[in-house]
């Protein structure tokens, strides 16, 4: 598979986590647990395929702080606004599968 190929496979994996997020962000039968690793899920997936598109290998990695690291490391800017995405890594482990702290 191609660098391209990677990244848009990838572009499309994480629509599907958005489009999820989408439709039940209002819903309050859903958890925060569940949004919070289809938000966790998406950004992994654009940040691997930013590092894709571009040629860079990524590790099998739900650490957000670790890919930002990388894009940063590849001289990858980020808009400010995302400095916080490391935030979601717990979604994407710890909170899948454990309760939410207090």
């Amino acid at each position: 598979m191609t660098p391209s190929d990677q990244a848009q496979l990838l572009l499309r994996k994480a629509a599907q986590d958005m489009a999820v997020l989408n439709k039940l962000i209002d819903d309050r039968e859903i958890s925060d647990e569940t949004l919070g690793y289809h938000a966790q899920q998406a950004a992994e997936k654009l940040i691997k395929a930013l590092l894709a598109s571009k040629g860079h290998p990524y590790p099998r990695s739900h650490n957000i702080g670790l890919l930002l690291d990388l894009l940063q490391s590849h001289g990858i800017p980020l808009p400010e606004r995302f400095d916080n995405l490391d935030a979601l890594t717990p979604f994407g482990t710890v909170f899948r599968y454990d309760d939410l702290p207090l």
